[in-house]
């Protein structure tokens, strides 16, 4: 199988052009390849598929081999690579994805991609829809009990679940240890991404992420607009917010007129190479 491994500001993934390519068993060759010790390595598999409705599909797995609904430094890698390698010669183009069809705006230099703006759409801030298990329609900076600790979280979908929770110490967290508590805790139940924050003044937020299915990643594209969305809900930051991860950073802005959120940021190409399944 030949492969292209591309990461957003630390966010890696293998891709994977179904133009040329099959994957029978994407489940699986997720797994596979994501494997740091015995195979590629990176957060999950995106395969770059034909779309009947939008220019392309993107079809994310997690590395556990969950599909995953949407990835926001994936799709801008895919859109890096739908340029880059010929695939199209456009600089506004449209992929369809599990949480729907998105829209994104290529900057290029030199012949290469070099950012891309995505619109991830409006938040969804209902429980149901979420879904979070609670008694109340929404949880903003609402007081819950995981693990026997009160934390004060905000949900926000943005095609995939996520749960933004302010902490003291992001630097020296022990996510590995509250991660996953956060992920299966039973408020949430198709799990949840966590990103556990730090409100540095009203325009700039820290953040780490724990993501469902593949645990801390450098970076996550919907994770930073649902951080975004939870601040400016909270009063916290204005509606323009640089969000800061281990990768790198990633620029939001929550259009509330027309009620969407644009997510800015780069994307890069590590290596392309082929593996035997």
């Amino acid at each position: 199988m030949k492969f292209t491994k591309m990461h957003g500001i630390g966010n890696d993934y293998v891709y994977v052009n179904c133009f040329t390519e099959t994957v029978p068993n994407p489940e699986e060759t997720a797994r596979f390849v994501s494997d740091r010790h015995f195979g590629i390595g990176s957060d999950g598999l995106i395969l770059i598929k034909p779309s009947k409705i939008a220019d392309f599909e993107m079809d994310m797995y997690n590395s556990d081999g969950s599909p995953g609904a949407m990835c926001g430094n994936g799709i801008r890698c895919v859109a890096k690579y739908v340029y880059d390698y010929g695939l199209t010669d456009k600089t506004s183009i449209t992929v369809s994805t599990r949480s729907g069809i998105k829209y994104l705006d290529l900057t290029v230099e030199n012949g290469k991609v070099v950012r891309v703006k995505v619109d991830m759409g409006a938040p969804l801030l209902n429980a149901s829809d979420i879904p979070v298990r609670f008694k109340k329609e929404q949880l903003i900076n609402e007081p819950v009990c995981i693990d026997g600790k009160e934390f004060h979280i905000t949900c926000v979908s943005m095609g995939n679940p996520h749960c933004v929770v302010p902490v003291e110490d992001v630097d020296h967290l022990k996510i590995e240890e509250i991660g996953p508590k956060f992920e299966h805790s039973d408020y949430f139940p198709d799990r949840v991404n966590t990103e556990f924050i730090r409100v540095m003044d009203r325009n700039t937020v820290q953040m780490r992420v724990w993501e469902r299915g593949a645990g801390e990643t450098w970076a996550c594209g919907t994770g930073a607009c649902a951080v975004a969305a939870a601040c400016i809900l909270n009063g916290w930051t204005e509606d323009n917010v640089l969000v800061k991860l281990r990768g790198g950073d990633l620029e939001i802005f929550w259009d509330r007129n027309k009620n969407t959120i644009y997510m800015t940021g780069p994307a890069k190409v590590v290596f392309d190479g082929s593996i035997d399944l």
